[in-house]
């Protein structure tokens, strides 16, 4: 049997790689439990507040992915940092990191408690719109804790430390269920707050996450090389725009994304409930699964990061090329799922046999068909994302995913769908196409940047501009 040292490189660098992902699928699992707790509890107030706080989660969510995004580049450059072995660098970063991640959440806050107006002028129902302001009144306070944890997530994840984020974000989903069980049955003498305090909830445990983070990194002694304390409270403009820089092309591309399957969903509810109901479940299912080859692409940032840091081009380009086949070959295991056992999916949402689902479900096991190639391209191109993105470059894949959602996905699922006669199945069909145009275009441009590099950086020079 092989030893760890006579392990072959591109083994060793797999295994580096899903150390640092499985962690980070967890915590990605992790918040969608809380998301499907709130939903839960959401449908216990009764179905208006389900509807008006449907309407205010998405808001809250098309805003808070952006900023997500954002802060998704202070993992990127602490990485590179950290492979430079310039720990000032990275303490530095991850500071204005934080500056920023406040920065984002007070601005995002204050566009949130105004949005009910903008939503009326939208056309939404004025009972859902009502609803969701109470659900955005304490909903936003949510968002110093949750991008102050992203920020913290990034630089810890960036020098190979994912466990820590791990064993918070299941802690998390443990007291988001406890408390908000709490709120709804009024135990030890908790007010009824309805909406209002499922989004307090959400905030408390947000902001406690954050602080927990933030005490391990300040206590343990692996990060005695970061002191983050030190000079916090004097950002720098140079960092400040080097993580916008950085930020901006990858929040806008977290935003056409969610945009596109925003469109989607328009779609269907302009075709009628079944429709949008077997989206949803669809939709659901490709998201759980969506959720590794996610974690896999931000593990692969941070490897390629680190090499590209430290100069060494070549092992850059294999972490890029590993993770992206590793990533496929689990996604063609999900793609096999949904091919042969579809009903067994459905069945986790619905009952399928109760005749009252029975459109619901055969549309939902037609759809899940296409998505065992939707499934297959989604993380493809998520993949080739973090390979690209390891590089600092998020410009190539914000112009390559928008052309490919909204210049090639989005009008040919309004052509299939409507104009084709497709109906539901043609949207699918027009999103698969868009994702699989992103999957090759951006694999394709992964090989061309790590070329181009390869021909213009000497090999072991560290690469910090």
């Amino acid at each position: 049997m092989q030893s760890v040292a006579t392990q072959a490189p591109w083994i060793k660098e797999l295994r580096s790689i899903l150390r640092l992902a499985g962690p980070l699928i967890a915590s990605q699992m992790a918040h969608m439990l809380m998301v499907f707790t709130d939903t839960v509890m959401m449908g216990h107030l009764g179905p208006d507040e389900l509807a008006g706080g449907g309407l205010g989660a998405a808001s809250y969510n098309l805003i808070a992915f952006f900023c997500v995004g954002v802060i998704a580049s202070v993992g990127t450059l602490v990485a590179i940092r950290h492979g430079a072995g310039d720990a000032a660098g990275a303490a530095r970063l991850t500071q204005n990191g934080l500056w920023l991640a406040w920065g984002l959440a007070l601005i995002a806050a204050l566009a949130l408690w105004n949005l009910e107006p903008i939503l009326l002028k939208l056309g939404q129902k004025e009972a859902n719109v009502h609803m969701a302001a109470q659900f955005l009144t304490t909903l936003p306070l949510a968002l110093p804790g949750f991008l102050s944890f992203m920020a913290l997530r990034g630089f810890t994840s960036a020098l190979g430390r994912t466990g820590p984020v791990m064993v918070i974000s299941l802690g998390g989903v443990v007291m988001n269920f406890c408390l908000n069980y709490a709120l709804l049955h009024g135990l030890f003498g908790l007010p009824h707050l309805g909406l209002m305090g499922i989004g307090l909830v959400t905030a408390a445990v947000a902001n406690s996450m954050a602080l927990l983070l933030a005490m391990h990194i300040r206590r343990h002694p692996a990060y005695a090389r970061y002191p983050l304390r030190q000079g916090l409270m004097q950002p720098s403009l140079t960092y400040l725009k080097e993580l916008w820089h950085l930020g901006l092309p990858i929040g806008g591309t977290y935003a056409v994304e969610v945009g596109l399957f925003t469109f989607a969903a328009f779609c269907m509810g302009a075709m009628g409930s079944t429709q949008l109901a077997a989206h949803q479940i669809a939709l659901q299912s490709v998201s759980m699964a969506f959720m590794i080859p996610l974690g896999i692409a931000y593990a692969m940032t941070m490897r390629i990061g680190v090499h590209y840091g430290a100069g060494d081009l070549l092992q850059a380009r294999m972490a890029g090329r590993i993770g992206i086949a590793c990533g496929a070959l689990i996604m063609s295991g999900f793609a096999l799922l949904f091919w042969l056992a579809p009903r067994a999916v459905v069945s986790l949402f619905l009952d399928i046999n109760d005749p009252a689902y029975h459109d619901v479900v055969e549309l939902a096991v037609k759809l899940l068909a296409i998505a065992a190639w939707f499934e297959l391209f989604d993380g493809t191109q998520t993949l080739a994302m973090g390979a690209i993105r390891g590089f600092k470059d998020a410009k190539t894949t914000f112009v390559i995913g928008l052309a490919c959602y909204w210049l090639i996905g989005a009008p040919t699922a309004w052509a299939f769908g409507f104009y084709a006669g497709g109906g539901a199945i043609g949207v699918w069909w027009g999103l698969a196409l868009g994702l699989a145009c992103a999957a090759l275009a951006l694999t394709v441009a992964f090989e061309r940047k790590t070329s181009r590099l390869l021909r213009q950086v000497p090999v072991g020079k560290p690469a910090l501009a």
